[in-house]
């Protein structure tokens, strides 16, 4: 039972997720770490979009049982009821919300509870109606490194700004090449991605744009003093790299589905190695 209700958690957001902060929270802290408030950081705010996930779960379990990858979910099969799930969502947030609030500070539990109010009262209502609930999810996906910023400086400047931005821009193209390798499931379930509505070339053309913004804001932070120069080096490489494997797409034609994979992995690099240099970054 304790498994069922974990993966109502959606742990692979939740992990992702820790990255982010922890990126934000090295960047925050410029070497003098303080373990402890880390500690405290990540448990709260893992309890948090824990709870935002057993909610959106909540939400879609109708369209879940049309989608193979989501149809045997605990709330499909009825292995979990909706009343326990509902029970259990709220626990999480107030036990995630008591460990922000008692051991970081209050910016850092606004923010939190702005990434969950957007996410569960925002996107998850409008990813069933709209085009550009894929925007709204970006924005609470970009609060983490925000909170792992704040806990350490307990205010929002311009570099918890930039982290926000950057996580904007690299979440679109991210979603987007799922929503064009899932597409014939998206459109049986009737979501409305962008590949659905304005059609695969229209996408790429997005990917594309985001990626460039995502560059652009990767190197402010050094411009503006925030990281260091090899950091940059690597986010430049990295980040043309991308941009190269982005415009072979619109060469693939018939091989969008392998293309759209490839880019949904090296997206997952991309924010390993962003996570990963500004944490050494503030080491070195």
């Amino acid at each position: 039972m304790f498994k069922i209700y974990y993966q109502l958690t959606k742990p692979g957001i939740i992990y992702g997720n820790a990255i982010t902060t922890i990126a934000g929270f090295f960047l925050a802290s410029r070497g003098h770490m303080n373990w402890r408030l880390l500690l405290a950081t990540l448990v709260g705010l893992s309890l948090v979009i824990a709870s935002a996930c057993v909610f959106n779960n909540l939400y879609d379990r109708d369209i879940d049982r049309k989608m193979e990858r989501t149809r045997s979910r605990a709330l499909v099969t009825g292995s979990i009821s909706k009343t326990n799930a509902i029970i259990f969502g709220i626990v999480l947030i107030f036990l995630g919300a008591f460990v922000l609030r008692f051991h970081t500070n209050t910016r850092a539990l606004l923010a939190a509870l702005f990434g969950f109010f957007v996410y569960v009262f925002a996107y998850t209502p409008l990813k069933h109606r709209s085009v550009h609930a894929t925007l709204v999810g970006a924005i609470a996906g970009a609060v983490p490194p925000v909170v792992g910023y704040t806990a350490v400086t307990n205010r929002f400047d311009l570099a918890a700004l930039l982290l926000f931005l950057i996580l904007v821009a690299w979440q679109m193209p991210h979603f987007y090449a799922i929503a064009i390798r899932r597409l014939d499931e998206y459109r049986s379930a009737g979501i409305p991605v962008l590949p659905v509505q304005k059609g695969i070339a229209v996408t790429k053309i997005n990917i594309l744009l985001y990626i460039v913004a995502f560059i652009i804001a990767t190197t402010l932070l050094t411009l503006f003093g925030f990281a260091g120069y090899i950091y940059l080096v690597v986010m430049l490489l990295f980040g043309l790299i991308w941009l190269t494997v982005c415009i072979q797409g619109f060469r693939a034609n018939n091989n969008d589905s392998v293309w759209a994979r490839n880019m949904f992995k090296f997206s997952l690099v991309v924010l390993l190695v962003f996570s990963v240099a500004i944490s050494i970054n503030a080491i070195i």
